[in-house]
């Protein structure tokens, strides 16, 4: 982004991100087009020479041959919030198991997700698309393929950039997690999750050797962080593990002006 749009914002870089997940081949593709705004990259992709649309399409009717549709329906369900077995499921119609292990085993682009720390079992477990290019495309070109054929594109481009923010939360919190790896800080990242949903934390963040331990809220805007209600998650989550309990912890708040 410095190289190629020396005056970007925040904002242009998180849809870059969202958009591709720092892929080279897919970063290309908006390069190649000078786009690397965020309405320029809108722009790109809902329009009539589109390579973006094509690329979804191709490839991954390639990769997964005659029996695309029963995936194309899963990646569908999970990019668009429906993250539980029983969801997918019910979305889907079908048995699912076999295919979920595929995408998650054989194709990679799904990983089976569940709360930091807690004990390996199928229970509170949640499904995620790991690549933000596959996720983007099946949440708003797949979804709406019926109005890119209409032509109806400027419409199409209103309806993204309505929904865009919302939808960048779960590529910001990816960003993080790999640039914290990346600092070499931690040496576990993960998501915690209550199996009733009342308490949900993005990133914790441990070092095994030193002993450091931090919470994160990922916030696209940081004003809307509330310290009580995390430190009341933080409370939830060492009740859950007492045995991570120790005298000095951090809780912070990243966004994408930390970016």
């Amino acid at each position: 982004m410095s190289e190629h749009n020396a005056n970007y914002s925040r904002r242009d870089l998180l849809a870059l991100w969202t958009l591709t997940g720092g892929i080279a081949r897919y970063v290309e593709l908006f390069v190649d087009s000078k786009a690397l705004t965020r309405k320029k990259m809108l722009d790109n992709v809902f329009s009539l020479s589109s390579a973006y649309i094509d690329e979804g399409r191709v490839i991954l009717s390639d990769e997964f041959g005659k029996e695309y549709g029963v995936y194309f329906s899963i990646l569908s369900a999970i990019s668009a919030g429906r993250t539980s077995f029983a969801e997918i499921k019910n979305i889907v119609g079908t048995d699912i198991g076999g295919q979920l292990t595929k995408l998650e085993a054989t194709y990679a682009f799904i990983s089976k997700k569940q709360p930091v720390f807690d004990k390996a079992t199928n229970k509170n477990c949640l499904y995620q698309v790991d690549d933000c290019f596959v996720r983007f495309w099946f949440r708003f070109v797949y979804k709406y393929m019926h109005l890119i054929e209409q032509k109806k594109l400027r419409l199409l481009e209103d309806v993204v950039e309505r929904d865009l923010d919302a939808f960048s939360g779960l590529a910001l919190e990816q960003y993080f997690k790999a640039k914290f790896l990346e600092e070499g800080k931690y040496t576990r990242i993960g998501s915690w999750w209550d199996r009733k949903g009342e308490n949900e934390i993005d990133l914790v963040c441990e070092n095994e050797f030193s002993g450091a331990l931090d919470f994160y809220e990922v916030k696209l805007d940081a004003r809307r962080y509330d310290n009580m209600a995390m430190r009341a998650k933080v409370a939830a989550f060492f009740r859950k593990h007492p045995e991570m309990t120790r005298d000095t912890y951090g809780i912070h708040c990243v966004s994408v002006a930390d970016m």
